[in-house]
């Protein structure tokens, strides 16, 4: 035993170090097992927490996402619910007190609707504010409740929004106020000089209701006389300013004066109360209970808030009422300002609400300004009176006037319904802007033809008298046909016919009468039988003159002097009116006379006349005008007497031309048309172009050569060019006409030779350049002249005068057979007398840059024509 035992122990204890590594192990294993178990959970739960933290995310995102789209929207609606109150309120009705001030209403706009205060909190980042506003003139009575002090501040508040959002004179005020006797509407008194404030002391209060009660009934009776349910729709219907003030009667009581109302008082006060609002009476009450009324709108003040019918359940924040000194400022304002007389109209009053909606069937009526009251003054152009006079010396207003009723005209009427043909004697363009410019593209639709710088050309003034004659007789025949004596039977016959009323304006018109010739006689006589006839078939003619002269050129002739029953007389016009009318001397600067009877002193009405001069105004309405122009209208004809007209660069766009038509130069005439000179092969068809102005020879030879070569494709040119100074003319027109020939002084005798010999073929035109410069060395160009056009060989020459011409033709006693046509530069009318069919020559003094044009085959007489600026 003693032997075995080391051995027992050292098994035991290495069967308990094997227990103990086998121990270690398994809490190895078992801490293992718990760590990865735990980091298995801490994963759980950190996925868990992640998903939580996404799903928190989520929500504050959708939380968010929702409050800003419901802030968006709130903003949005705030926005559009303030430009609808702005809409409502504009100007001073509605603008807060920090930048509020007086604004002119716009024209046609009735207010109704002012602020009070605003509609609960600013929405968060909208910055956007609802005023609050309560109905007021023309649409209801204000009845308030709640602390004296605070209401009266509101009143004071509404009634400066009233006067700041209306014209001077528009709104009288009446104050009932037996307690503070007027002191809590103290800043309104300045309005007492002017007569728009009444303060009524204790014992007025009947004297006042029956005023009141009497005003509706005057107003009912003769104002709207059973034909307008109220004062809006009257001054809506007629499109003119009101024709009543607004009343406005603020009572300021208490308990104690609602008490001491009497029976008939309160029976009064019903009464203002049930028809004062379209009579435009309306009761701001304080302390007195109102009869309840659809009219009556009630406010009920608490502290600095307000609930009102028209904010429904939002509570409304007052407005800190203006200071009373501010008040007394726009007051004082107001009554220097009406105490002055009213404002004078503006250009744009002249304009209608609503553009081309008036017809001219019976006449044509517009406004030229306002009279002493403020109404627009308005003029008649029609069967009577049919025609206009207009006189007034220089820088008295005549431009300004007949702007302002050309410009009251075209708003009310369409271009089917008025066409204006408008002519200027003056040395001037005032006319020029209603047509197309390079600066401005815009004009007036209705206008048909405009003539500036005319003073120097008599015969366009003749030219448009005779277009308005053929129109008046075409509209006689029409009304003929059907059986009609004046254009409105015409208009109601024929309604598928064009027939606009016509309206002539010529200022300075004594031009086209001055002197003793063939012009001044056919347009007296074509002004007689249009002033005389033209009433019946709608046209009609506005003369105007700032010379006593012009006047005085009518004055012998009592049957045209007649027909101009209407007379529009400026500052010191002279014998426009009558020999006893002297209202012309008396009035003012900006002033007119207009008198539709001849001029006798009782017609007599005063007119303020607007500044219709400032081009920003015309062009605002011109612009509108023009972009509502029918689709397709033709723009005006403008004829500038200063104006070199170019070379017509289409010559298939004109009518009337032929393959032997030469174009010469424009004529003077209300539709831009060319002188065109016939070449067919007929004896005498030649053209001799006459005098010393070297440019225009050569730009009517040089318009001829390009336009009878772009007509016909089969002529011959040959060019002779005799003289230096038209060398460079030539060469250009040279370069033009294809295989053109070309001779100078030693060929040319050759050309003419030949020439002479030739035999009839296609047209040749020789277009020759100073012949006179020969001298007597082309033998046959006496020949070619007078035989050549019988074989289709035309001269087109120049000669620097009638005598130098007659010797190519033979010497002193040479006829002028062989020239069929002639055009005369500087040659005065005496020597044109050889070539003339009027004996004597005729009446002709040389113009710069004009002509006179005579073809024997086509003219009774001779016309005036332009010379066409030929460029390279």
């Amino acid at each position: 035993m003693p032997s075995s035992r080391p051995g027992l122990v050292a098994d035991v204890r290495q069967d308990l170090s094997a227990a103990r590594g086998l121990t270690r192990a398994a809490l190895g294993a078992a801490e293992t097992a718990r760590v990865e178990a735990h980091g298995r959970r801490d994963k759980t739960n950190a996925e868990h927490g992640e998903r939580l933290a996404g799903l928190v995310g989520a929500r504050e995102s959708a939380r968010q996402d929702i409050r800003a789209r419901f802030e968006s929207r709130a903003g949005a609606l705030a926005e559009e619910l303030a430009a609808v109150a702005a809409e409502c309120a504009p100007g001073a009705a509605g603008t807060s007190w920090r930048a509020w001030r007086p604004t002119e209403p716009e024209r046609g706009r009735r207010p109704g609707l002012f602020r009070i205060g605003t509609l609960g909190h600013e929405p968060a980042g909208a910055g956007t504010v609802l005023p609050a506003l309560v109905p007021l003139l023309d649409h209801a009575h204000l009845s308030f409740t709640g602390d004296p002090s605070t209401v009266d501040g509101m009143i004071a508040g509404l009634l400066l929004r009233v006067l700041g959002s209306t014209r001077p004179g528009e709104v009288r005020l009446t104050v009932y106020d037996p307690e503070q006797l007027g002191g809590s509407l103290a800043g309104f008194a300045p309005l007492g000089n002017a007569d728009l404030l009444t303060f009524v002391g204790p014992g007025g209060l009947t004297g006042m209701l029956d005023d009141l009660v009497e005003q509706i009934r005057r107003i009912n009776e003769s104002v709207l006389a059973g034909e307008y349910a109220s004062l809006a729709e009257l001054t809506a219907a007629t499109a003119a300013r009101r024709p009543e003030p607004w009343r406005l009667v603020v009572l300021l009581g208490d308990a104690a004066t609602a008490a001491d109302l009497t029976a008939a008082q309160r029976a009064q006060l019903d009464r203002i109360v049930r028809t004062g609002v379209a009579c435009g009476v309306h009761v701001l009450a304080r302390g007195l209970p109102i009869e309840a009324h659809p009219t009556v709108e009630h406010v009920a003040v608490v502290g600095s808030t307000a609930v009102c019918g028209t904010a429904g359940d939002l509570a409304v924040r007052l407005d800190v009422p203006p200071a009373a000194d501010r008040i007394a400022a726009v007051c004082r304002e107001l009554a220097e300002v009406l105490l002055a007389g009213p404002p004078p109209a503006q250009f744009a009053d002249l304009a209608p609400e609503k553009l081309w909606a008036e017809c001219s069937a019976a006449g044509l009526v517009a406004p030229l300004g306002d009279g002493p009251h403020g109404d627009l003054v308005e003029v008649l152009l029609g069967d009577d009176p049919p025609h206009a006079l207009i006189g007034g010396p220089s820088g008295s207003g005549k431009t300004n006037l007949i702007y302002a009723w050309l410009g009251a005209l075209t708003a009310r009427y369409s271009p089917d319904e008025l066409a204006l043909y408008l002519l200027d004697f003056k040395e001037g363009v005032s006319f020029a802007r209603f047509a197309p410019g390079r600066r401005d593209p815009s004009w007036l639709p209705q206008v048909r033809l405009v003539g500036v710088n005319v003073n120097g050309d008599r015969e366009f003034g003749l030219a448009l008298l005779r277009h308005l004659a053929d129109e008046l007789r075409r509209r006689a025949s029409a009304a003929k046909r059907h059986e009609a004596t004046k254009l409105a039977e015409l208009r109601a016959e024929d309604p598928s016919g064009h027939w606009p009323r016509i309206v002539a304006v010529i200022d300075e018109f004594q031009v086209l009468l001055a002197g003793r010739d063939a012009v001044a006689n056919e347009a007296v006589g074509l002004l007689e039988d249009l002033a005389r006839r033209g009433r019946s078939q709608g046209i009609h003619l506005v003369l105007a003159s700032q010379d006593v002269s012009g006047i005085e050129a009518l004055w012998g002739r009592s049957a045209l002097v007649a027909q101009f029953t209407l007379r529009i007389a400026l500052p010191k016009a002279r014998r426009i009116l009558a020999e006893t009318n002297l209202a012309a001397d008396v009035i003012p600067r900006f002033h007119a006379v207009v008198n539709a009877d001849s001029g006798v002193p009782d017609a007599n009405r005063i007119v303020r006349l607007p500044d219709a001069s400032d081009r920003s105004a015309w062009r605002t309405l011109q612009e509108k005008l023009w972009h509502a122009r029918p689709e397709g209208l033709e723009p005006p004809r403008l004829f500038d007497g200063d104006a070199v007209p170019p070379y017509p660069a289409d010559l298939g766009g004109l009518a009337g031309l032929a393959a032997d038509g030469a174009v010469l130069g424009e004529t003077i005439d209300v539709r831009a048309r060319p002188a065109v000179l016939r070449l067919p092969r007929a004896p005498g068809r030649n053209l001799a172009v006459l005098g010393t102005r070297t440019d225009e020879a050569c730009a009517v030879l040089g318009a001829a050569g390009r336009s009878l070569s772009t007509l016909d494709s089969s002529a011959r040119f040959s060019l002779v060019c005799l003289d230096d100074d038209a060398s460079p003319a030539a060469t250009v027109l040279h370069a033009a006409l294809p295989d053109a020939r070309w001779y100078d002084a030693d060929t040319a005798p050759e050309l003419l030779a030949e020439l002479a010999e030739a035999p009839a073929g296609p047209p040749h035109y020789v277009i020759g350049y100073a012949w006179d410069a020969a001298a007597g060395r082309l033998p046959a160009l006496r020949h070619v002249l007078a035989r050549g056009p019988e074989r289709h060989i035309h001269v087109l020459g120049w000669w620097r005068g009638v005598s130098r011409l007659r010797d190519d033709l033979g010497g002193a006693g040479a006829r002028f057979d062989a020239i069929g046509a002639w055009v005369a530069l500087d040659v005065h009318g005496n020597e044109l007398a050889p070539l003339s069919p009027q004996p004597g020559g005729p009446a002709w003094y040389p113009r710069p840059h004009r002509a006179l044009f005579f073809d024997r085959a086509a003219h009774r007489v001779p016309e005036v024509i332009i010379p066409y600026e030929v460029t390279t």
